[in-house]
């Protein structure tokens, strides 16, 4: 007999147990945004998945389609289109060692800090990671805007519609509060989860 309490999961997000995940021991789900807007752009954000495959400690478990969006805080036209998606991860890492792995992941990729909304091969931004609610300077969780951004809010809708950002509430009604505009689905290209 099922549990009536129990909600059904999205079918986009249904978890395959693997041998990885056996290994991870007690594991927190993690929401990781990714962008770019220098270069080829689909390459690097494909890349930047399978870095964090690689990562010793973390598993993905789901990967959005692609949008592309206007940069943020800039003049329009200024500078090229970002490519946005999120990923869903189950880690041990702890957040503090999950940045360090998202900066190296960027650093990797030639990332140029020299302006706050500056253009970027690839940004690596943790979104949420389990339930923490946190406001430390070096890393606060959730993502402090995240709630008010539809090119994370839409692709993490997609890959986990039910989802709660922490401290904001539901990402289908925050997503409803700041529209979609200006975050175009590119349906003719696509990531993959890593093998």
């Amino acid at each position: 007999m099922s549990d009536p309490t129990v909600q059904p999961v999205p079918t986009a997000v249904v978890e395959q147990v693997d041998a990885a995940d056996i290994t991870l021991s007690n594991p927190k789900r993690a929401v990781i945004a990714l962008g770019s807007n220098l270069g080829n752009r689909l390459e690097t954000i494909q890349g930047a998945i399978d870095l964090l495959e690689d990562t010793p400690g973390v598993r993905v478990k789901a990967v959005s389609p692609v949008y592309e969006t206007e940069p943020w805080g800039v003049e329009p036209g200024t500078q090229p289109s970002y490519f946005n998606a999120v990923v869903l991860v189950r880690t041990t890492l702890p957040p503090g060692s999950l940045l360090e792995r998202g900066q190296a992941i960027e650093e990797a990729f030639d990332r140029v800090r020299e302006e706050r909304w500056g253009p970027r091969t690839i940004d690596v931004d943790i979104v949420a990671y389990a339930d923490v609610v946190s406001d430390d300077p070096l890393l606060t969780l959730p993502h402090p805007r995240a709630h008010e951004r539809a090119f994370v809010l839409a692709p993490w809708h997609d890959v986990e519609p039910e989802a709660q950002l922490p401290g904001r509430g539901g990402v289908a009604e925050l997503l409803d509060g700041v529209g979609r505009t200006g975050v175009a689905p590119r349906a003719d290209l696509e990531l993959r989860l890593p093998e």
